[in-house]
């Protein structure tokens, strides 16, 4: 139970290296996959942390290890939420930035599909602000993946 099977440097590094990566791909997957889950999202995710659970502790079953991995997990987690309020750069890296997917009762439809937001999020959208398209003044992709509807 105590007895790793591996220095505890390398826990860090793995836990570290599999943080980054998965960061990086969410990022990537884009914006609604993080700010709206669906019932396939959210076993995508439970399959993802399966799936890297192994390359965080090297198939290590000591308790050692696995704190070490959790500390270093949460660690880089505060770590990263310090530098994204300090610098509007980091934040934007790792959160993103706002995208405007209507003005003035147009939608861009291209953007919605760069952005792999299907039409009727956006008309879901209009609906909970009460808002007719030719209302719209605005259309906004958050960065957390919500739609904002500004009205004329």
């Amino acid at each position: 139970m105590f007895d790793m099977q591996a220095p505890w440097w390398e826990f860090v590094v793995r836990a570290g290296i599999v943080y980054l990566v998965l960061l990086a791909m969410v990022r990537i997957s884009g914006k609604r996959t993080v700010g709206q889950f669906t019932p396939f999202d959210l076993v995508v995710v439970m399959l993802l942390s399966e799936a890297v659970s192994g390359s965080i502790n090297g198939q290590d079953k000591s308790l050692p290890g696995g704190l070490i991995a959790a500390a270093t997990l949460i660690a880089l987690d505060v770590l990263i939420a310090v530098a994204s309020s300090r610098s509007h750069r980091v934040d934007a890296l790792v959160q993103g930035n706002p995208v405007l997917v209507g003005r003035d009762g147009v939608v861009y439809e291209d953007v919605l599909r760069r952005q792999r937001v299907p039409r009727s999020d956006l008309d879901k959208a209009l609906r909970d602000a009460d808002c007719e398209i030719e209302d719209m003044r605005l259309a906004i992709i958050e960065a957390d993946g919500n739609i904002n509807i500004m009205r004329k």
